[in-house]
């Protein structure tokens, strides 16, 4: 029970390191950096209230210069090394960039939609996962370049293609190898 716990501690502390998520994900992923409620780059874990920026491969939304932006609106943690159950859980919503007055969505799904992210241990076994919930192209209040770029992107999530960005990411957070 006591490795279990460990590996748990590990992989939530990779979940929390946002600014990582590039490196636990491998070659070819979206690069994720943690910001504060200004949008500046912080080396902290993440807490409720922070952003991620979400630089994904091929041209960003006019709306975010370039990436998307979500807001770290849920950070959960419940249980410990002697229950049979833990977990951390966090929950993010697009948002609109957090250096401009404009209250555009820059991201692109609307802000009805939620990604949650989770590492859990359950007895002797450590998962992980992340579910997007309401996931609507975000093509209302944009401009031309970003809402065909927006319903192209959000297709091609659909379809599925998203999904090996999240199991490439989920898969790191428990299986990554700290290369010294």
């Amino acid at each position: 029970m006591e490795q279990a716990h460990t590996s748990f501690q590990v992989a939530a502390g990779r979940m929390l390191s946002v600014s990582n998520w590039h490196a636990y994900s491998g070659a070819g992923s979206a690069k994720f950096v943690l910001c504060n409620n200004q949008g500046e780059e912080v080396d902290v874990l993440a807490e409720e209230g922070f952003f991620i920026s979400i630089d994904l491969p091929g041209p960003g939304p006019d709306a975010g210069d370039g990436v998307e932006w979500v807001l770290i609106e849920k950070l959960v943690s419940e249980g410990g090394a002697h229950t049979a159950e833990e977990y951390v859980l966090m929950t993010v919503r697009p948002a609109a960039d957090p250096h401009k007055a404009a209250a555009e969505i820059a991201h692109f799904y609307t802000d009805e939609s939620t990604s949650t992210f989770i590492v859990r241990r359950d007895g002797l076994v450590v998962s992980a996962g992340a579910h997007g919930r309401n996931e609507t192209p975000n093509n209302e209040a944009v401009d031309l370049h970003d809402k065909i770029r927006n319903t192209a992107i959000a297709l091609i999530a659909r379809v599925g293609l998203s999904g090996g960005q999240w199991q490439k990411l989920v898969n790191g957070l428990i299986e990554f190898k700290e290369t010294k």
